[in-house]
């Protein structure tokens, strides 16, 4: 089928429109300025926690990861609606209420600022406009993402500004950066930070990058093996200074066992140095919910993905002649939990604590741990804000950065509106061709908007990896920064011209099987991927899998074996999500089950249903004419130039003759990922635009 779509005439008009001063029609009151509660169009979470007050401790973490500029929080989504000023209002709250307790509260994040939403990317650099706004946070220790590290532009905005900013906070111990005035590498940020806490907890921490390879030639990742046999780093192991607790935080899965978590590396490295100090890991980068138990005096904790979690840890029992806090804070719940697995301590209970006695260092034996999920919702900042309940929970700052955030989208016009979205359109909560699966629609976009006019009478074959697609498109309108939303990358579209029919055709099938799979722009076996998820070619070579129904593994770690935890083929699945089916039951979300059981989740949720996806699916455009084949002799054969290269090697095994001297682009290189689906929307989306209703959210 044939959709006469002009690109010339609507090219423009996507190009500009973050440049022009106003919107005709935009998502949400946009000339109110916020001075609390969220952005505007917010939608209030049904569900509130359903765990109680959070344990405090000696020692307490707030944790964020992988926001990828999700600084307005989830419009369209309940669960997930808080902002960051809404966030600036609770992390002030939780900080006045440790000095209250007497105990320490540290701010953590691991990386990870933009690629993801309008926020941060409908600018240039991608970050410029969000970091400062970042910023407002008043966090303790950060460290670097790989999406830092991409591109040349961003990393010296890193370098030269957010490191700035944040001074020794910024942990960056095996990255480093070409200073252009010295012609000199340069740890972007500080190597190590040795601090001690206001309650006297003295502290030696570090920030660790997984081994990553994919970035910019300006930026050199030092592998951790190589790392931890550096000079500085064994100075700081044998420093006179003493240490009561290490901290390893790093964009770096918080599972040793995950593939390409570097974190066993520093570990052991420790270990084998101070046998018996408390070790703490606050990884990212894998965008999932997770505490891992590493040894008695040991233990990590990841904290999911665009503002959708925020991590909460507490330790109590460690021992520290320098502490001059409370060690168990009274009037609140304490931790209480052995850095033990919960299954070895329930079905060993007896044999384990025997073997405590013997093996464990003392200075282990009392340690007790505690972790938490929070959604990000005000319901759920309010609850756990003591006292906002009946006071105002909005500080004048956090009012404040919100009125930034709704000011700095109107500049953007990212609630410009394109067209309405009748439905739910999922990555992975339906099975792959059915009517609410996201690539269902992006099929039938590809076919209607990738267009050359100058061949728009040849027939084509579209193809893209299903990774460029980072999120769900949800029911409602559908605006600017859904475009970046559901695809933020910048993937333009090459072709092969008139390739024959027979080989073409094939193309799809012979990619998908798994001998030429590339998902990410950078698929080797460590991670080193421009954008994360976990989902095996082998689902594919399993046959019917993606028609079996299992909870979405970013809800959770079950099973640990999973090829969702096991491949590196994606750059991103859409998180799943489904928003209050009613009153009489429990909202869809995360249901997390981690090395501490299955009790993390602080508001709790129901499962979501999981299928999975094949690697890459395509368009296809051509109307056999009367009296001619059903199919066309040859294509004109478009693709990504991402996967450009799995393409010539498919056709290659295909018995085609082609090289790269054969690529051309099809389309503009400014018309990428990016832009069909804001293409498709103004031609094809205008049904009920002007009184487009919100959905309920993902179905079942």
């Amino acid at each position: 089928m044939k959709f006469p779509i002009s690109l010339s005439s609507i090219l423009p008009l996507l190009l500009t429109t973050s440049l022009t001063s106003a919107c005709d029609s935009c998502y949400g009151p946009t000339d109110k300025i916020m001075h609390k509660r969220e952005q505007p169009g917010a939608l209030d979470a049904t569900d509130g926690p359903g765990r109680g007050a959070l344990a405090w401790g000696q020692f307490n973490v707030l944790h964020t990861t992988d926001t990828h500029g999700w600084l307005e929080g989830h419009i369209k989504e309940q669960n997930y609606g808080a902002d960051w000023g809404d966030f600036v209002s609770f992390s002030r709250h939780m900080q006045q209420m440790a000095g209250n307790l007497g105990v320490d509260l540290l701010l953590i994040d691991t990386g990870d600022l933009h690629d993801g939403n309008g926020d941060s990317d409908a600018e240039s650099p991608d970050g410029s406009l969000t970091n400062p706004i970042f910023d407002e946070v008043a966090y303790d220790l950060l460290t670097i993402g790989n999406h830092e590290l991409y591109l040349s532009d961003i990393a010296y905005l890193t370098f030269n500004q957010f490191a700035k900013v944040w001074g020794d906070k910024y942990l960056t111990s095996n990255v480093q950066i070409m200073n252009p005035s010295t012609g000199e590498l340069e740890y972007i940020g500080a190597q190590y930070r040795y601090f001690t806490t206001p309650h006297g907890l003295r502290i030696m921490s570090y920030g660790v990058l997984y081994d990553f390879t994919g970035n910019t030639n300006v930026t050199q990742v030092t592998k951790a093996a190589a790392m931890v046999q550096q000079q500085w780093f064994i100075d700081t192991l044998n420093s006179k200074n003493p240490i009561d607790l290490f901290l390893v935080i790093g964009h770096n899965p918080a599972r040793t066992t995950t593939g390409g978590s570097t974190f066993a590396t520093i570990y052991k490295a420790i270990r084998a140095v101070h046998p018996d100090i408390p070790i703490q890991t606050f990884g990212g980068h894998t965008h999932i919910r997770d505490f891992a138990v590493y040894d008695a005096g040991t233990t990590g904790l990841e904290s999911g993905r665009y503002c959708e979690t925020l991590g909460w840890f507490s330790m109590g029992g460690i021992v520290s002649s320098n502490y001059n806090g409370n060690a168990e804070p009274r009037g609140v719940p304490n931790p209480t939990q052995k850095a033990v697995k919960v299954a070895s301590a329930t079905a060993t209970k007896t044999s384990s604590a025997a073997a405590s006695t013997s093996t464990i260092p003392a200075n282990f034996k009392n340690l007790v741990y505690s972790r938490r999920y929070l959604d990000w919702n005000r319901r759920t900042f309010e609850y756990h804000a003591v006292g906002s309940q009946t006071q105002n929970f909005d500080y004048h700052s956090g009012e404040r950065v919100t009125g930034e955030i709704t000011t700095l989208r109107k500049q953007l016009n990212l609630t410009t509106v394109y067209g309405c979205v009748n439905q739910t359109y999922c990555a992975s909560c339906q099975p792959f061709g059915a009517p609410g699966n996201i690539f269902s629609l992006l099929e039938t976009a590809l076919a209607a908007t990738i267009i050359n006019e100058t061949r728009a009478t040849i027939p084509r074959i579209i193809i893209i990896n299903s990774g460029s697609v980072r999120f769900d498109l949800l029911q409602g309108p559908f605006t600017y920064d859904d475009s970046f939303i559901v695809s933020p990358f910048t993937d333009a579209f090459q072709y092969i011209p008139s390739v024959p029919y027979d080989i073409a055709s094939k193309v799809l099938a012979a990619i998908n099987s798994g001998g030429a799979s590339k998902k990410m722009r950078r698929s080797n076996q460590d991670l080193q991927t421009r954008d994360f998820g976990f989902v095996s070619s082998r689902l594919l070579e399993q046959g019917d899998d993606c028609l079996d129904a299992v909870e979405h593994p970013a809800r959770g770690l079950t099973p640990r074996n999973s090829p969702y935890i096991a491949g590196k083929h994606r750059r991103d699945l859409g998180l799943i999500r489904r928003q209050d089916p009613g009153p009489s039951t429990t909202t869809p979300g995360y249901t997390t089950t981690d090395d501490f059981g299955s009790d993390g989740d602080d508001t709790i949720h129901s499962k979501i249903p999981y299928y999975s996806q094949p690697n890459y699916v395509a368009g296809t455009n051509y109307t056999p004419i009367a009296d001619s084949p059903a199919t066309p002799t040859s294509v004109d054969l478009i693709f990504l130039d991402f996967i450009a290269d799995y393409v010539i090697t498919a056709l290659t095994k295909l018995g085609g003759n082609y090289t790269e001297a054969d690529i051309q682009y099809y389309l503009p290189e400014s018309f990428t990922t990016n832009s069909y689906l804001p293409l498709y929307a103004k031609e094809y989306l205008q049904a009920n635009i002007n009184n487009c209703p919100l959905g309920s959210g993902l179905s079942t």
